[in-house]
């Protein structure tokens, strides 16, 4: 792989018409900056940690640019040309561990973009279009405005869950951490419905009827939103969207069953098959999570959810619509049932009075 990223760099230097020392310069300005955003300090000599950085970073360029067949000009390129390499490539770059600050990506980027059909687009727009072929989760609009973000995992964590309202003083207290499972809201009446929406956060629940953005489950998934879990976990104290959407979605799905029921709702997009395994990996992922009820994004949802649950009549009468009134054959069955039941009533009811005025007279 050092070998493929030294000549992805001697043909970005190429592309790019700049020679080997702008960017060595453009990096040696930064260093310190770039230093600062690791936790640990780094034992690595100036010239060692330039080097280092410039050649990870300009192969996670033109990975990036592999999105665009124009810019994959080499046929016999082993990395760009060749899509399983990209299947392994894509969910390292998502590693916490793995991350460049966006900052020096995007100095190293400007140079050649005027040299690419996509004149306006950024670092932030080429990951939108890489990753998006992978997770399926970014609105759209959101490959424009590049919202500001340290790297890639933060940057996901902006394009998937951002918030659609504050959380206000009385959204922030939940009263009880339990939430009735997928299937035991369904038989109680709760109607399932995936949104048109790509932000995770953009869950409704009115009228009987739960609304959830389309979650698509690949053998990717786990590493992404275990990834987005943690970045929450150590920078952040309170607006853990992402660990918010996970205690839901656990709550939410207990069983294959509970699985099952949101794919026939289009809620999930199962690709890898099992639904065993779906609810396994689901399961999981709050594993360790520290939340609260205290600051929980979907209190007001996870209460309005708990109220109709609550009501019996819900139970009732979805009880009798799934038993009884699945299709139209089996209402039908069920009215000429009563229907019958009603007319024996009836004759047994004129049969008695018949007797009772034999006996009278």
């Amino acid at each position: 792989m050092e070998e493929h990223k030294k000549r992805y760099l001697r043909d970005y230097l190429r592309d790019a018409r700049k020679d080997l020392d702008y960017y060595v310069n453009i990096i040696k300005v930064k260093e310190e900056e770039l230093r600062s955003c690791y936790a640990e300090s780094i034992a690595f000599k100036s010239d060692e940690f330039v080097r280092i950085v410039l050649v990870d970073a300009v192969f996670i360029i033109k990975t990036l640019l592999s999105s665009f067949p124009s810019t994959c000009r080499n046929p016999h390129d082993h990395i760009c040309c060749r899509s399983w390499m990209m299947n392994d490539i894509r969910p390292d770059l998502l590693l916490l561990e793995n991350q460049l600050p966006l900052v020096i990506l995007e100095d190293l980027f400007n140079p050649v973009r005027k040299y690419f059909s996509h004149e306006q687009i950024s670092i932030a727009g080429l990951a939108h279009v890489f990753f998006n072929r992978m997770i399926s989760v970014f609105e759209e609009h959101l490959e424009r405005s590049s919202p500001r973000a340290k790297h890639f995992v933060d940057l996901l964590s902006k394009f998937s869950a951002f918030p659609l309202r504050p959380k206000s003083e009385t959204e922030r207290q939940l009263e009880t951490s339990y939430l009735p499972s997928a299937t035991k809201l369904h038989q109680a009446g709760v109607k399932f419905k995936a949104r048109t929406s790509k932000n995770l956060l953009d869950i409704q629940f009115s009228k009987g009827i739960l609304e959830i953005p389309k979650l698509m489950v690949t053998d990717h998934t786990e590493i992404l939103i275990r990834n987005l879990v943690a970045f929450e976990q150590c920078h952040f104290s309170d607006n853990r969207y992402i660990t918010d959407y996970v205690v839901l979605l656990d709550n939410l799905v207990n069983t294959p069953e509970d699985v099952d029921l949101l794919v026939k709702s289009a809620i999930i997009d199962n690709q890898l098959g099992d639904s065993n395994q779906v609810a396994n990996l689901i399961n999981k992922l709050g594993d360790g999570v520290a939340w609260s009820t205290d600051d929980y994004y979907f209190a007001e949802t996870s209460e309005e959810l708990c109220k109709y649950y609550g009501k019996p009549w819900h139970k009732w009468k979805a009880n009798l619509k799934q038993n009884y009134f699945h299709s139209p054959w089996a209402g039908l069955s069920v009215i000429a049932a009563v229907f019958i039941i009603i007319l024996t009533f009836i004759q047994t009811v004129c049969s008695i009075i018949s007797t009772v005025k034999g006996y009278s007279l």
